[in-house]
């Protein structure tokens, strides 16, 4: 498990940083800036999951690999944003992606650590949505889970998955894989269909 659990943290750590990076890029920001939000974005949520948990020194700060990735990811955007603004819709495709890492990640991670049904799906949420928000408030924009298609709601699917699959004690790989399938899945096709939550109303002005 331990092994599953730090190859799909660096799988979200690389995606969430590339949006990171981009949303930065986007805001003409320097270099700095650029990897400062590539480095929250991507590590953000797993900060946020391992200092609830009491997994510390967090592993984003105790494993070198993931500030490499988050380093590594910010460079590549910052000097071949052109290229990675090609692909349709860059940033909620990678999001899409680090959203469905992270959360089966985090769930994982908080069973491993004794959490219940319930906690290992909140955390696997968190996870996933934790980054992105201190993102995107840094940039000084609402964030996304507030206001996107089905953000918060496809991380708690996905890590519902997981907590299923392993409550019937399938195997731990396809159902990490399903978990990841399903939260991915689940938000790109909201972003597609445009499925959202709904949305307030303020009240008439009397």
């Amino acid at each position: 498990m331990d092994l599953i659990i730090v190859i799909l943290d660096l799988l979200g750590t690389f995606a969430f940083a590339l949006s990171g990076a981009l949303v930065g890029v986007r805001h003409r920001l320097d270099l700095f800036g650029v990897l400062v939000l590539s480095f929250v974005a991507a590590c953000g949520g797993g900060l946020m999951r391992d200092t609830m948990i009491g997994a510390t020194p967090p592993a984003a700060l105790e494993d070198w690999r993931y500030i490499a990735v988050a380093i590594a990811a910010g460079l590549l955007t910052f000097w071949r944003a052109g290229a990675i603004e090609r692909w349709r819709n860059p940033v909620q495709s990678l999001d899409a992606v680090g959203l469905g890492v992270f959360a089966v990640a985090g769930a994982l991670k908080a069973q491993a650590f004794g959490l219940g049904p319930v906690g290992a799906m909140l955390l696997g949420m968190l996870t996933g949505i934790g980054g992105g928000m201190v993102r995107d408030v840094l940039v000084a924009q609402v964030p996304t889970v507030l206001k996107a298609e089905l953000y918060a709601v496809a991380a708690l699917a996905g890590a519902g998955v997981v907590v299923l699959g392993k409550a019937l004690e399938l195997p731990l790989t396809a159902v990490a894989v399903a978990g990841v399938l399903t939260c991915t899945g689940l938000r790109l096709f909201a972003i597609r269909r445009g499925w959202r939550l709904p949305l307030a109303e303020p009240p008439d002005s009397p």
